[in-house]
């Protein structure tokens, strides 16, 4: 099962949240204070995330609730007390937190996906899927929601249907591939044909990576060896790898690399030193402008309020297709904002771009920065 920052039960060393930095009152304007009447609101939020971050669970839910008295109905709070409240075992509350944001919102896929994940955790999988359900209705792009409908359709042993979602999830973002591998949840779908095709996926992505050894292979995907064997196996007789040998003292071992025709098609990691990866995608200045450009055309319909005109550029950042590969890859909190902002604008028009005109204009110009700054070193 995969959270979106991490699941307590599953994997306790990985961190709630990112601690974020709080500036100190003294370089805050006094105007500023006086001014934005959000001001203490937002001061108490990343106060909240800083206490998630060292884990002080309790005392951050004392802290959102504080932010909730200045704006109840502020949803990104309501989520973050859902969060702390989940990870504290307190499903009552969280499932209430939830419920609140879906009044407010009920397309906020992110609020139903993480509803499902209480229900998950009380092991009522029938409930829990809805939940999945719903948050693809609202965002048929949400990888993480894919994923888990197919783990609580495994758990309900409709075996099908779960492959058919992982496979969905997977495209969206094929890191799902290799989190399935080792995923409890798929005990029931392990031995079919079809799952047996995600871990030729998840070998051949360790293969492009620049792991060519089997050590090295089952090392990078979790698999058993006879399962990683097997994948090579019809991977090599598929045409999309190749088996040579290296010399390794007196002897010599099998090594595997992509097809020529693959390569060409997919890119390749190839380690330098320290096993540091260094990628070499196809045509990687090409693609890296063809972002830079759809920002600044995304920037300009903004400006001019255009809603039909954001939407439909929304789209390049949002397509896996397009450049939605490279923004889940380099990019994916800003990914998951932009699905939002489509969601929304759909609903509320034009309206909903004048209040977030400045909050979308930062966004981009700061993807922007950085995807200059991969221009500069590709063409360099």
């Amino acid at each position: 099962m995969k959270r979106p920052f991490g699941k307590k039960s599953k994997d306790k060393e990985e961190k709630v949240e990112e601690k974020v930095e709080e500036k100190p009152d003294s370089t805050i304007p006094k105007e500023r204070s006086l001014v934005d009447s959000d001001y203490n609101r937002k001061k108490l939020f990343k106060k909240g995330i800083n206490l998630m971050a060292d884990e002080k669970l309790e005392e951050a839910v004392v802290v959102f609730e504080q932010a909730l008295r200045i704006d109840p109905d502020n949803v990104e709070t309501l989520m973050k007390l859902g969060y702390a409240n989940f990870h504290l075992d307190d499903h009552s509350a969280a499932l209430q937190v939830y419920d609140k944001i879906l009044d407010i919102d009920v397309t906020n896929p992110e609020a139903w996906n993480l509803k499902g994940l209480v229900h998950y955790e009380q092991k009522n999988y029938s409930k829990a899927l809805d939940c999945a359900e719903k948050a693809i209705e609202s965002d048929p792009t949400y990888g993480m929601a894919w994923y888990n409908k197919a783990c609580f359709l495994s758990l309900l042993n409709q075996v099908p249907e779960s492959l058919e979602a992982l496979k969905r999830s997977i495209e969206i973002d094929v890191k799902n591939a290799r989190k399935s591998i080792r995923d409890k949840d798929f005990v029931n779908v392990r031995i079919e044909e079809g799952f047996k095709r995600i871990e030729e996926v998840v070998v051949l992505e360790s293969v492009r990576q620049g792991y060519h050894t089997i050590g090295s292979i089952v090392w990078t995907t979790f698999l058993d060896k006879v399962d990683a064997e097997n994948a090579l196996k019809k991977l090599t007789e598929k045409g999309l790898i190749i088996q040579n040998e290296k010399r390794d003292g007196l002897s010599r071992i099998p090594v595997w690399d992509l097809a020529p025709n693959v390569a060409e098609k997919m890119g390749k990691e190839k380690k330098g030193l320290f096993g540091i990866t260094r990628k070499r995608l196809p045509k990687p200045v090409k693609n890296l402008k063809e972002l830079s450009s759809a920002i600044q055309s995304v920037k300009e319909s903004i400006e001019e309020e255009d809603v039909e005109k954001t939407m439909e550029i929304f789209e390049e950042f949002i397509d896996p297709t397009r450049s939605g590969e490279h923004m889940i890859e380099n990019f994916f909190d800003e990914h998951r904002e932009i699905r939002l902002w489509k969601i929304r604008l759909k609903d509320r028009g034009v309206d909903y771009l004048i209040e977030n005109k400045e909050k979308m204009i930062i966004l981009f110009e700061n993807v922007e920065v950085t995807i200059t700054k991969q221009l500069r070193n590709k063409i360099s």
